[in-house]
């Protein structure tokens, strides 16, 4: 029964969310109430009732969106996110919202303002970011599906980090009408799933164009499902060899070539390709990401909604000392920069630059794709580090997405699958890459080589 389930997986993430931190509400009597509603009918929704977990910056009506920060706190959306809308509309039960770095800023879920969610694999490492608390509720096993966001990684590193599927679709497969808004331009909602077949289900019932969003794309929906058993036999996967030199954890590398051997062995072609503006993807991120990010968040002022800074004489005052005590120091750090950038005398130096070098990512692709079907690399460049590790180092924080920024820039859709563990049983990770449109062929990919591949080992902490 789906009432039955679905108290099932409160009580589990009831009973692991003091330890793993991966939800910041719960949503019990709303999902029960739900639940009872689709035993009625069951047959005439395409999810059937399945438990699913909502990063906390996707509006949800009547919960809480705090995007993981002060500055909004209990403020509780007034709608539904198209995404959230048509899972609804497809008998998706929603369980909670999850932990997240602030405003999605973030690499390993430290930055969120209620603390960091916990790697169930090494509680003492995390999830990574930003989407760390969609990511640990379905790799303890609370949800076999969440909702994420992607601005320049944050499902697919997540997903790496936690041993799980995480896919960021095409720019504009998935409306963004109630994602709160970080980079438009590079914004995306992704999917995290226990397997290829959840994440396909999911894709199928959200995707297509929105009215509701001008950047949505009237392009025809396939039934993902129906894609996941064609043959992988003769697919051409194109391997920049660049990314796999320095800074690349050793056993992160070798359970990546593991895989390129193992694609090799279901039938697909290994080709050697050239991507030569990647390496400048993690400089122009940082530029294009922050400029959209200060006029983004110029709308937290304390007026409208949220945090209000107390004791202010003056509007001025109020708005500095309301964005002071609200926004955490990353947030902070990325607002100051992305305003320099498009300050006069520097935008043409950085923030026009900065989009030349981006087309620039772009053509690479595009010329990559003339001659193979995936582009193949690794998703992170290390296994999930220790909380607090790399707290004072923002540049190490960044060069964790390091290989998932360019497909953000050029807008593809790219898939992050398990593909081992290292010596100290912690996740890793690889990447497929593919064409505008082609999430279809990346879940079969995906698909066929975890059903051959499988990652059999469960994380430390887990509701099974």
């Amino acid at each position: 029964m789906i009432k039955d389930e679905i108290k099932r997986v409160i009580a589990n993430a009831e009973r692991l969310n003091p330890t793993l931190n991966s939800f910041l509400s719960i949503d019990s009597d709303v999902a029960l109430e739900t639940a009872g509603a689709l035993e009625v009918s069951p047959r005439q929704h395409p999810l059937g009732g399945i438990p699913i977990a909502i990063k906390d910056n996707i509006c949800t009506k009547g919960l809480r969106t705090s995007c993981g920060s002060r500055i909004l706190g209990n403020y509780k959306a007034q709608y539904d996110a198209t995404a959230v809308k048509r899972l609804k509309d497809a008998g998706g039960v929603i369980i909670g919202k999850t932990n997240m770095d602030e405003f999605a800023m973030g690499s390993s879920n430290e930055n969120s303002a209620f603390g960091p969610a916990r790697n169930p694999w090494d509680i003492e490492r995390v999830p990574g970011g930003s989407s760390g608390g969609s990511a640990v509720a379905v790799a303890s096993g609370v949800v076999d599906v969440a909702l994420g966001s992607e601005t320049g990684g944050s499902v697919r590193q997540p997903a790496s980090l936690c041993g799980i599927f995480g896919l960021k679709p095409t720019y504009g497969r998935i409306s963004r009408y109630g994602l709160v808004a970080f980079a438009s331009s590079l914004d995306a909602i992704g999917i995290f799933g226990s397997s290829a077949g959840s994440v396909a289900d999911v894709i199928g019932v959200i995707a297509g164009r929105d009215p509701l969003d001008s950047t949505s794309a009237d392009v025809p929906v396939p039934d993902y499902h129906s894609m996941l058993e064609h043959e992988l036999k003769g697919k051409r996967i194109g391997v920049p060899r660049a990314f796999f030199g320095e800074g690349l954890d050793e056993e992160v590398r070798d359970s990546v070539e593991t895989a390129i051997e193992s694609f090799r062995g279901l039938g697909c072609e290994i080709i050697d390709i050239e991507l030569p503006h990647a390496k400048y993807g993690i400089a122009v991120y940082y530029i294009i990401a922050t400029a959209e990010a200060s006029s983004n968040l110029a709308r937290y002022d304390g007026v409208r909604y949220g945090y209000r800074a107390e004791n202010a004489t003056a509007l001025r005052e109020m708005y500095m000392k309301t964005r002071e005590e609200g926004f955490g120091p990353e947030v902070k750090r990325r607002i100051m920069l992305g305003t320099y950038v498009l300050s006069s005398g520097y935008y043409d130096a950085y923030y026009s630059k900065a989009q030349k070098v981006r087309a620039l990512v772009r053509d690479d692709y595009r010329a990559a794709f003339a001659g193979c079907d995936f582009v193949l690399t690794p998703t992170s460049p290390t296994t999930a580090f220790r909380l607090g590790e790399r707290s004072d180092d923002p540049l190490a924080m960044y060069l964790s997405d390091i290989y998932t920024v360019s497909a953000n820039l050029a807008g593809l859709p790219a898939i992050s699958i398990p593909c081992g563990l290292s010596s100290e049983r912690l996740p890793i990770g690889v990447q497929l890459i593919g064409n505008y449109w082609t999430e279809g062929d990346l879940l079969n990919a995906a698909n066929i080589y975890s059903t051959n591949y499988p990652l059999s080992q469960k994380p430390m902490i887990s509701a099974e």
